[in-house]
């Protein structure tokens, strides 16, 4: 029976990828572990291996064909003493008919090497290469209701006082509360119903301005002379990165710490370490130290000192990480990355140093692996080889902090009232309100700063 192969989901968020190469032609032979394909997503490019021998019948989707969405038939496998031809022509007349069943247990075929799950209520199919529309967004309670009263509104109540300000048709946002923390209680409603604590009805808000649409590509167009500009399209890389951070700004209540960290004993260490860094065969020292691979250091051990910044927000409870694993932003001529150190606070700075340049030039090469850039509990951002003093830097969801790092330099300090030079860098952390307050991001940044200042304290 002719076997389907789709286009594999490389990641959690893969919806398209552009399959970038063939490496085997219809005719060819192949078997389990064969590399058939490289499929380029936004942020790398993957070999797609095949999971069952047989012969490539047919190849529907031709390479450099761009956002193939996942899950499509790309090519059709056949195995000994089937017909080529018939099997080539089959997975384009079934495919519009394809039961989602047979399509979530079809997926492996595309070397994923994870089982879809079959949809538990049978559903009509989508058409062919759409995604299927997304649910409309549920209507927002209305003012008073019993979801806003819990608390969404800071309107805090116990069960029974809701019932019973509902059975009274009043609204809780009229009610004072007397419990604890303003809370509204069954007394608090039975006073109202008398007029007592009763507070005058609220005003109807005002309208919230309305957000500018933003201009279309024939406005932008418009506005400049033709002739006078070159369109670059945007890559998958460039639109995930315009999606992700858009949606983190929009979504996420961010708030900005800046310290300047007194970064002289770091240098003079780091320079002694490279100095007496062990030579391979070649004469050449197994590793050389910068400036951001203590900082990773640093914001790793932060983390673990300070465990209740470790964390990232879910609507319905918060992640409290066990290990620091730190994203470095890589900055690529296509767009960023940021590959992640795992467990980077039970690692030596050395050995900090060397994974993290094998993760960028991998990173440059487009070879890195989903599990290599996705996930992570705080990120580093530095732009001071650029020599940028100070920035801020967006949050990478479901990360809740990120650590801008700008460059070290000399300044005038004083020390017991005397002006003297130091070696200073200033970094910002980013964090998300949500799940770390003002006085918690001052704890983390505050230990790195201690750690980061007394670099001995990162080897112990």
């Amino acid at each position: 029976m002719p076997i389907n192969i789709l286009m594999p989901a490389l990641s959690p968020t893969m919806e398209k990828g552009n399959l970038a190469k063939w490496l085997k032609k219809e005719g060819d032979k192949v078997k389990s572990g064969d590399v058939i394909a490289e499929i380029e997503t936004d942020k790398a490019t993957m070999e797609v291996e095949a999971v069952d021998e047989g012969t490539i019948a047919k190849i529907l989707v031709p390479e450099g064909t761009q956002d193939v969405p996942v899950n499509d038939v790309i090519a059709v496998l056949t195995g000994d003493g089937e017909d080529m031809k018939a099997a080539g022509a089959a997975p384009q007349q079934a495919k519009p008919e394809a039961k989602p069943e047979a399509k979530a247990e079809a997926k492996p075929e595309a070397s994923s090497g994870t089982k879809a799950d079959a949809p538990k209520e049978k559903a009509a199919p989508a058409p062919a290469g759409k995604a299927p529309a997304a649910p409309a967004p549920a209507a927002a309670p209305a003012k008073g209701s019993a979801s806003q009263a819990d608390g969404h509104d800071r309107i805090f109540s116990s069960p029974l006082a809701r019932r019973l300000a509902k059975e009274a048709n009043i609204e809780l946002a009229r009610i004072s509360g007397s419990g604890p923390h303003g809370r509204v209680i069954a007394r608090d409603v039975e006073e109202a119903k008398s007029g007592k604590g009763l507070k005058a009805p609220a005003a109807a808000p005002a309208a919230a301005p309305a957000m500018a649409p933003s201009m279309s590509d024939k406005q932008i167009l418009g506005l400049y002379e033709e002739g006078s500009y070159d369109l670059i399209p945007h890559d998958g890389m460039r639109k995930t990165i315009a999606q992700r951070l858009t949606a983190a700004t929009q979504s996420m209540p961010t708030f900005y710490l800046t310290i300047d960290c007194d970064i002289g004993k770091l240098t003079a260490a780091r320079e002694e370490i490279n100095a007496a860094a062990p030579k391979d065969k070649d004469k050449k020292p197994l590793y050389k130290l910068s400036v951001n691979d203590f900082v990773i250091k640093a914001m790793a051990l932060a983390l673990q000192r300070i465990p209740e910044a470790n964390v990232s927000w879910s609507e319905g409870a918060m992640l409290r990480h066990k290990h620091s694993d730190i994203g470095v932003a890589v900055a690529l001529p296509f767009g960023l990355i940021t590959p992640i150190i795992r467990q980077a606070e039970t690692k030596s700075i050395s050995a900090i140093s060397n994974e993290m340049k094998d993760l960028a030039a991998r990173a440059r090469a487009r070879k890195l692996k989903p599990n290599e850039y996705q996930g992570g509990t705080s990120s580093v951002s530095n732009l001071g080889m650029y020599g940028i003093k100070d920035f801020t830097a967006v949050i990478n969801p479901p990360q809740s902090s990120i650590l801008a790092v700008g460059t070290g330099e000399q300044r005038a300090v004083v020390r017991n009232g005397q002006i003297v030079p130091a070696t200073i860098m200033s970094v910002t952390l980013s964090c998300d309100h949500r799940a770390i307050d003002g006085a918690l991001g001052a704890e983390l940044i505050g230990a790195f700063k201690t750690l980061i200042e007394n670099p001995v304290m990162m080897a112990v």
